[in-house]
């Protein structure tokens, strides 16, 4: 009747054992992810969440490599910055420390020009 059966994973480890969005962080990127779809930009998207980072894809079809992924790695906080922005080619478009700066390549993508 004494015994304590410790939760999975709450063994007093500093790191997580998976890396997830924050609520604000998601409403952001899905919102984002809305507004490609609603300019037709984006059709389909994937959550990875691991140990070592949360990656959003965001892809044309769903067949295809993601057309832009969207990781968080809070191994690179005090580096270069936990968010990065990646194109299909997997190269780094975008780095930094705060997430809007970070999404402002793909939001500048849907300002259009408009004529008088």
């Amino acid at each position: 009747m004494g015994n304590v059966t410790p939760f999975p994973g709450a063994g007093g480890r500093s790191s997580p054992s998976q890396v997830g969005f924050e609520r604000h962080e998601l409403t952001r990127i899905l919102d984002l992810y809305g507004r490609m779809v609603a300019a037709g930009h984006w059709r389909d998207y994937a959550i990875d969440l691991g140990r070592e980072a949360a990656i959003f894809s965001a892809f044309r079809r769903t067949a295809e490599r993601p057309e832009s992924r969207i990781e968080k790695r809070p191994a690179l906080r005090g580096r270069q910055g936990m968010w990065a922005l990646v194109n299909e080619g997997g190269v780094v478009v975008k780095r930094g420390h705060d997430l809007p700066p970070v999404l402002a390549p793909v939001e500048r993508r849907l300002m259009k020009l408009v004529a008088d």
